[in-house]
């Protein structure tokens, strides 16, 4: 068989917990397919409205994502669009349609890389994106399909198909919005049971990537944390502070209204892997250790 990166990652027992990329601003932009390597670049819209979004996102900071429903066409005549804003103290989503891709130019993409609100429907319900983008990654095809499939029959409105989002090894790979939550590694049997948690106000600490405001060694940090207090709640962490100085990095944490001091340390011996299924050259793989957590 050739290579499979998900399948190299476990093989190392790479710590999937501190790698969720590092955005607060996301465009989802509804669009059925299929989709090229480059979702954005390949899809079939117009080439000045992709132009346009890839200048200004790359402006601005926000993450532009495809999504489409699972083994299903569009919603209707008029894409959906979500703008979400995944802080981590005060996520927010708003949600609209568009009646032509050139609309999509209209969106203030701007005011949401600001964390501003760009004017459109606000919406309380998250969304669960699974990537199953095969063009980019044979891994998020072989493994996300299967959660997507499980999660799109356990929770049909809430869930999405979706391009590229980072992390290929670590497929199935789900993003919740607004939260800004990155799941890894999401067996098709356990992801309707995350979604019925998070739906219900908490995180799965076991499958928790990290959360997409936080550096990595803060992600690391959170979790360390929330299993010190054995706190699950999803609004129930605040960053109080984080300072680095050269490997480490002291992050002091407000869980439940309690002072948690945290030192995560990133590892001085650095090792390069292929880190998805057609790369063609190595690159580093940071991991981190939690030195302590206590009590501040």
């Amino acid at each position: 068989m050739s290579f499979r990166c998900a399948a190299a990652s476990l093989a190392r027992d790479e710590p999937a917990l501190g790698t969720a990329s590092t955005v607060r601003a996301f465009l989802l932009v509804e669009n059925a397919g299929p989709w090229g390597v480059e979702a954005l670049r390949d899809a079939r819209l117009p080439e000045p409205v992709k132009d346009a979004l890839r200048t200004r996102a790359a402006r601005t900071g926000v993450r532009v994502l495809l999504i489409r429903r699972h083994r299903g066409g569009p919603t209707g005549t008029s894409p959906r669009v979500f703008a979400a804003y995944a802080d981590a103290a005060d996520p927010w989503m708003e949600t609209t349609t568009v009646e032509s891709p050139e609309a999509l130019l209209d969106l203030d993409l701007a005011a949401l890389g600001r964390g501003d609100r760009p004017g459109l429907t606000p919406t309380a319900a998250p969304v669960f994106c699974v990537c199953t983008h095969g063009r980019h990654d044979t891994c998020c095809a072989e493994l996300g399909r299967p959660t997507a499939n499980a999660l799109a029959r356990s929770h049909p409105e809430h869930t999405w198909d979706v391009s590229h989002i980072g992390g290929d090894r670590f497929a199935a790979n789900v993003l919740v919005l607004p939260d800004g939550l990155y799941y890894g590694r999401v067996p098709a049997a356990d992801a309707p049971r995350l979604a019925a948690r998070h739906l219900d106000g908490h995180l799965d600490l076991d499958l928790l990537r990290g959360r997409s405001a936080f550096g990595f060694p803060v992600q690391v940090a959170e979790v360390a944390a929330r299993r010190a207090a054995d706190e699950t709640r999803l609004r129930a962490v605040r960053l109080v502070s984080a300072t680095r100085a050269g490997p480490d990095t002291s992050v002091v944490l407000d869980v439940a209204g309690r002072a948690y001091d945290v030192l995560v340390r990133r590892a001085e011996d650095v090792k390069e892997q292929q880190l998805t299924c057609k790369a063609r050259r190595t690159n580093p793989v940071p991991t981190f250790e939690v030195v302590h957590v206590r009590p501040a």
